[in-house]
């Protein structure tokens, strides 16, 4: 819903099915994210898509996702829910994460669109490395189940978008595996597959190398 007396805070507490956000949403409408902000973002997201590591599923459920963190801060400019079906986004289609918490399971984002479902999963990631600037999020079946357990892997009980999760993941990549790789497959998570690097550069590399 749109309104021009910025800030703006709907869905509070509003949890969504499957395949859209898990997590209590905290959404605070205003123009958080400018174009200079995104050309990167865009430039990787553009090639994932086009790979179909990003994308739409028969049954209309998107998948896969991307952020980078904000100067150094817990901060970070993810891509929004529902973006996966669209070729080319602009900066309408991200959002910045101002707060999160998994232990009460809630993201608090500023921005045009809500963040991603994974919100939580890029914290925790932000979180337990701070050398990492970017973080990417794709589906690719064959490869999931080719790094099942060569690479670090969640464990299969964790959902995708949960607080379980989130903490499996600060669990991870806290081991020197995880640091060396930086890859994770999440195995309760069909498909799932994170990235993540310095930059934009280092995690999409990473990724490719072994697409």
């Amino acid at each position: 819903m749109k309104n021009n007396n910025f800030p703006l805070i709907t869905n509070k507490n509003k949890t969504v099915d499957e395949g859209y956000i898990k997590y209590k949403c905290n959404w605070i409408y205003s123009k958080s994210v400018s174009t200079s902000e995104i050309i990167e973002l865009n430039q990787w997201r553009d090639k994932l898509y086009q790979l179909g590591l990003i994308g739409i599923y028969d049954n209309g459920i998107g998948f896969g996702n991307l952020s980078i963190r904000c100067d150094r801060t817990k901060q970070f400019i993810i891509s929004g829910t529902k973006t996966g079906s669209i070729s080319s986004l602009t900066e309408r289609h991200y959002t910045k994460v101002t707060d999160f918490n998994w232990s009460e399971n809630y993201v608090t984002c500023v921005g045009e669109i809500q963040a991603s479902s994974e919100a939580l999963t890029h914290a925790a990631v932000y979180i337990a490395n701070p050398e990492v600037n970017a973080v990417l999020h794709v589906h690719n079946l064959e490869m999931w189940k080719k790094l099942m357990d060569k690479v670090p892997t969640t464990a299969r009980n964790c959902a995708y978008g949960t607080p379980e999760m989130a903490k499996e993941i600060i669990r991870l990549c806290q081991e020197d595996k995880t640091k060396q790789t930086k890859i994770i497959v999440m195995s309760g998570h069909e498909e799932g597959i994170i990235a993540f690097g310095r930059n934009l550069e280092e995690a999409g590399k990473i990724l490719l190398q072994y697409l």
